[in-house]
C-alpha cells in the first residue's frame, strides 16, 4: 500500500483538491408541479452542498414552467457535478450557468440583480444622513414614519452589501433580501 494512503486512513487513493472554490449562479427551468423544488434542494442537501441564495418563481404560466435561480459555491469540478446531477432530475428541462465566470468564456457577462428592503431607524442628523446616502445609492423610500425608513434597493449583491454596511452605524434595524435573479444577455432565451 502507498504510504500516502495509510496516512489518510483510507485504502482508496483520494486526490487532494487543488482547484479553488468559486461562486456560480445556476438557472434551472423546471415543471411547475408539487415536489420539484424539494427534489432540487434535496440534491444539494443530500450531498452536502450549500445554497447561498435561492429564488423561485413561475415564469411561463401557460407552459407551467418555473425558474429556480441558485447561487452556490464549490470547486469547478464539484459545480460540474451539481449541473450534471440537476440535469438528470426528471422535471428539469434545462440548467444554465449564469455566473460571471461563465460569461468570461467568450460570451457577454450575464445580468445579475437582487432586491432588498432595508429598515433604518434614526433621528435628527442620522435621519438626514440616511436619506442622503439612500439617494446616492438610488434606494427608494417605500415607507417612512418619524422613527424609521424602509428603503428598497436593487442591484448587484455587492452594492446591497455596501448599502447595508453604511446603514449599520446610522441605525440599521432589519434587512430582507430576495436572492439573486439572473439572465443571459442577447436575443436568445434560456
Amino acid at each position: 500500500m502507498n504510504a500516502q494512503n495509510l496516512a489518510s486512513g483510507s485504502a482508496y487513493f483520494i486526490a487532494k483538491e487543488t482547484e479553488l472554490p468559486v461562486t456560480t449562479v445556476l438557472s434551472v427551468l423546471v415543471d411547475n408541479e408539487p415536489g420539484v423544488l424539494a427534489r432540487v434542494i434535496g440534491l444539494f442537501s443530500g450531498r452536502g452542498y450549500n445554497i447561498e441564495s435561492l429564488t423561485v418563481s413561475e415564469t411561463e404560466h401557460e407552459q407551467h414552467l418555473s425558474r429556480i435561480t441558485i447561487v452556490t459555491r464549490g470547486t469547478p469540478h464539484v459545480l460540474d457535478q451539481i449541473r450534471h446531477q440537476l440535469e438528470r432530475i426528471v422535471p428539469v428541462h434545462r440548467v444554465v450557468d449564469l455566473s460571471v465566470r461563465a460569461g468570461e468564456l467568450g460570451n457577454e457577462k450575464p445580468i445579475q440583480r437582487e432586491l432588498a428592503l432595508v429598515k433604518v431607524a434614526g433621528f435628527g442628523d442620522n435621519r438626514n444622513e440616511a436619506l442622503r446616502l439612500a439617494e446616492a445609492f438610488h434606494a427608494k423610500v417605500v415607507d417612512a414614519t418619524v422613527e424609521h425608513f424602509i428603503f428598497e434597493i436593487t442591484g448587484k449583491g455587492s452594492k446591497l452589501d455596501q448599502f447595508i454596511a453604511i446603514m449599520k452605524p446610522i441605525g440599521l434595524v432589519e434587512i430582507c433580501r430576495t436572492g439573486v435573479a439572473a439572465m443571459n444577455r442577447g436575443a436568445q432565451g434560456m
